[in-house]
């Protein structure tokens, strides 16, 4: 069954990179002249999904306005004959059937997940973290979406992660079915390192079957006295019924200083418009250090 629709949680607040979130959705933080938030709805479209719900909270007005057309700008502009800057503005209201529904409190990914239960109905869906940005010349949640259709299990996106990230995000246990594709038959939110089955995390995408809600309904709240959406996808691993795959992109923590430092340095590096004169830049920087 093909995934036209997805789930972008976004409804954090952004501790870690205060005080940028002070006032901005850490989503709508730019990587080099676009939000964080619009290169993941655009690798939701790339990869064939039509339907996008953003869950938001108080705060997180101008993302919808991002994705809504500014009709005195646009005007502004075709009046200028700024056509291709025209197309750039227009492009995020035309991407896809967006919608916005709110998590009045803050309790934790599995709930935010929880929310969007009429919006799905009995189909499955794709679930895309607001804080991962995944750039790469194949969508990764298209990757995930087509292990799915081919063998009908929920999947998650993973990559090995070092033990002092292992930690904070979770830890998957695995057997490899072919290259970059394995079996997930358990995992553990924020293990301690005793506890850790892998170094594999997932990282910010999955594919869920609708299953997933009766599940959340059931789940107790878990690490940080939230509904976690890992532990509800453990009783998925359990039961055989979740793959993860190695997606090929390179993923950025836009809810992470560094990640988005590193973001806009190595995005600006393929932009067209300023990839030449970045990189001049950094060589001499380069030879100051």
């Amino acid at each position: 069954m093909k995934i036209k629709k997805a789930i972008i949680p976004a409804a954090g607040l952004g501790t870690r990179v205060l005080p940028a979130s002070k006032a901005l959705p850490k989503e709508m933080l730019p990587i080099v002249d676009k939000p964080a938030i619009q290169y993941i709805v655009e690798e939701a479209v790339n990869a064939g999904i039509t339907d996008i719900l953003i869950i938001t909270n108080r705060g997180k007005g101008v993302i919808e306005d991002h994705f809504d057309h500014s009709i005195e700008l646009e005007k502004m502009l075709e009046l200028k004959g700024k056509t291709d800057m025209l197309e750039e503005v227009i492009k995020p209201a035309n991407l896809a059937n967006i919608y916005y529904i709110r998590q009045k409190e803050t309790r934790g990914l599995g709930d935010a997940v929880l929310r969007a239960k009429e919006f799905v109905g009995d189909e499955p869906f794709a679930v895309l973290y607001g804080d991962d940005v995944i750039v790469g010349e194949i969508p990764a949640i298209g990757e995930l979406c087509e292990t799915y259709e081919k063998y009908g299990k929920s999947v998650v996106g993973i990559k090995p992660v070092p033990d002092e990230l292992v930690v904070k995000y979770c830890s998957l246990k695995v057997s490899e079915v072919a290259d970059k594709l394995y079996d997930v038959s358990d995992m553990i939110e924020k293990p301690k390192l005793e506890e850790k089955f892998s170094n594999f995390s997932v990282l910010g995408r999955c594919v869920l079957d609708n299953s997933i809600f009766g599940i959340l309904e059931n789940t107790p709240l878990g690490a940080g006295n939230e509904l976690q959406l890992t532990d509800a996808m453990k009783v998925l691993a359990r039961k055989g019924k979740m793959m993860g795959i190695e997606f090929s992109g390179t993923r950025y923590d836009m809810g992470n200083k560094f990640g988005m430092l590193k973001a806009n340095i190595e995005v600006g590096l393929n932009h067209p418009e300023i990839r030449d004169e970045l990189r001049e830049y950094l060589k001499d920087l380069a030879k100051k250090l």
